[in-house]
């Protein structure tokens, strides 16, 4: 599938001791014709390569890539949507990037297996004519019942999450050599003498690299599992147990809790998670509709 090329490129890092040493045939013949579209031995033997830099392999795979990528460009060609060098080129460097190599060093790689960077590069053009075709025709077509999403939302607040609160953090830093459990003895101590939020400013100035920060509100869907539950059993003025975090110990002290069933960060999460869903099975559809459609001719 087309929109899994960055997922597929991770591992090209396993290839660098592949060496292939292809040479580029003198006359590449036709396999198959994609409305008219021709597809060569060259380019099937290429994305082969290409697949074994990943880990894949299967000529009918690699065949099946290449016609579903050709049926993207003519219909993204029908659409008007057009693909430019510039958005090809920032998409090899993307690649490079993500497996932690220069793009210099990307087509070094792909040349020592045998794989030309346009055959990368069509991939990536390809991909990126299918976002925008995806966008411009398949996104308007996902519709989500807003109703379905407060009903689930509803059956995933539990009482845990059913509040909102105004919070402050009381941190105590690790930093100049400080350890983590000397940190965290002296956040007990400052909790054992923690009487609310009013006084957290002044009791912090008794500790070295001690700040208190303000969070505002929260409601318990936006924060970490763990934590809503801890606080949930909280009143006001009270204050967590420490956590290790990675700048130091911290402690999330409680200075307004009132009981609030407010789904909308719950509902985007389901929005979210559905609507990628929803959309997947719908290009899905739509790119198997253009290959029934097609004249793919296999010689």
């Amino acid at each position: 599938m087309v929109m899994t090329m960055v997922r597929a490129l991770a591992l090209l890092v396993l290839g660098l001791g592949l060496i292939f040493g292809a040479a580029l045939p003198a006359a590449a013949a036709t396999k198959v014709m994609v409305n008219g579209q021709p597809i060569s031995d060259f380019q099937i033997e290429q994305r082969l390569k290409l697949f074994a830099l990943e880990g894949r392999s299967g000529r009918d795979a690699a065949t099946k890539e290449l016609i579903d990528e050709a049926l993207v460009m003519q219909e993204a060609k029908r659409l008007g949507i057009t693909v430019t060098e510039a958005q090809v080129s920032e998409a090899v460097l993307t690649v490079a990037r993500n497996i932690r190599i220069s793009r210099d060093k990307l087509i070094e790689v792909l040349g020592a297996a045998g794989v030309n960077i346009d055959t990368l590069s069509d991939r990536l053009r390809s991909a990126i004519a299918w976002q925008q075709v995806t966008a411009a025709v398949i996104s308007p077509q996902v519709q989500i019942s807003e109703l379905a999403l407060d009903l689930q939302a509803s059956e995933m607040v539990e009482e845990s999450t059913s509040y909102d609160y105004v919070l402050k953090e009381v941190l105590f830093v690790t930093s100049g050599g400080r350890s983590a459990s000397g940190r965290t003895a002296e956040a007990n101590q400052y909790r054992r003498s923690f009487s609310g939020c009013d006084g957290a400013v002044q009791l912090s100035l008794s500790y070295t690299d001690a700040a208190v920060i303000d969070l505002g509100r929260r409601h318990a869907t936006q924060l970490p599992e763990a934590i809503a539950d801890e606080l949930a059993g909280l009143n006001v003025g009270g204050i967590t147990k420490p956590r290790v975090v990675d700048n130091g110990v911290s402690m999330l002290a409680v200075c307004s809790k009132a009981s609030a069933r407010d789904l909308t960060f719950v509902k985007d999460q389901i929005r979210q998670e559905q609507g990628s869903e929803a959309l997947q099975q719908q290009a899905e559809v739509y790119l198997a509709g253009l290959r029934e459609k097609a004249s793919i001719d296999y010689l």
